[in-house]
């Protein structure tokens, strides 16, 4: 449950618009739901500000689209990480909004309007085998609302390559480094 989602119900059973044996049936999986293959937080987002984030790796495509579901039935944006090309076209029939980055193997889903933070985020690798990393890493900075830019391949061979680029550096609020 989102802290957004938490205050109309809560709005809602101060107005006597909702008994209270519908309220306990909305908040019955708050802190958590029980999947029996896995515990999916649903108090996460009231608590840190973001839902849980789904690690795809060794799980099979029907828990993933379970937990997937789950989230988006409680209206939580979705980070589904190291996730393969058939997790996303089963996730893309959940949802058509889904989106899939296939280098740094993410799925996306945005439910609640696009948050925006002050400041960039700069997200640089060092050579371009920490590029899957790196664009793990923008897809979460970007659905958690900042802005993102990337700079790839600008630490192994040299200084120089790293100093050409001083402007995105010193526009930076966050620099998130690959290496």
């Amino acid at each position: 449950m989102n802290p957004s989602d938490l205050r109309e119900l809560l709005e809602k059973i101060y107005n006597r618009n909702v008994p209270p044996e519908q309220a306990m049936e909305l908040l019955k999986d708050l802190p958590y739901e029980d999947m029996g293959f896995a515990q999916v937080d649903h108090h996460r987002a009231l608590r840190k500000g973001f839902p849980e984030v789904i690690y795809c790796e060794g799980k099979t495509v029907d828990q993933v689209v379970a937990v997937v579901d789950s989230l988006l039935n409680r209206n939580n944006d979705v980070l589904a990480t190291r996730a393969r090309p058939e997790v996303f076209e089963a996730v893309k029939l959940l949802d058509s909004k889904a989106e899939y980055n296939p280098l740094g193997r993410t799925i996306t889903v945005r439910v609640s309007p696009k948050k925006t933070t002050e400041g960039m985020v700069l997200i640089m690798t060092a050579g371009t085998s920490d590029m899957p990393v790196a664009e793990e890493a923008t897809a979460t900075a970007d659905l958690l609302g900042s802005t993102v830019e990337t700079l790839y391949d600008v630490g192994v061979a040299g200084i120089h390559r790293l100093l050409g680029r001083r402007e995105a550096l010193n526009r930076s609020r966050v620099i998130v480094v690959v290496a």
